[in-house]
């Protein structure tokens, strides 16, 4: 198994999302299909700091940080049938404390 060593560009992040729920509070089992994509997940990787408009703007979160992204945010890819995802820091909608 090979480790996942991606640096993103400045201005994204790169993001494990987190796997959702399969099993309702009631016990039922719900197929991987139903619902909707998760917008959580763990930073793996922080680019750079960008600029926007002339000013400096800074990641708004560090590694190891669960965050909360945009429903239709960032650029997906699969590495060794893992699903990953890069994020503009601009889709970053909350940081977990």
């Amino acid at each position: 198994m090979s480790k996942l060593n991606f640096k993103p560009t400045p201005g994204y992040l790169l993001i494990e999302p987190l796997e959702k729920e399969v099993k309702t509070s009631s016990g039922i089992y719900l197929p991987e299909t139903s619902g909707e994509k998760p917008q959580m997940g763990k930073v793996l990787a922080v680019g750079g700091k960008t600029y926007v408009d002339g000013h400096e703007v800074e990641s708004p979160a560090e590694v190891d940080n669960t965050v909360m992204y945009k429903k239709w945010g960032g650029n997906e890819f699969k590495f060794e049938g893992k699903e990953y995802l890069f994020v503009k820091f601009e889709d970053i909608l909350a940081v977990q404390e």
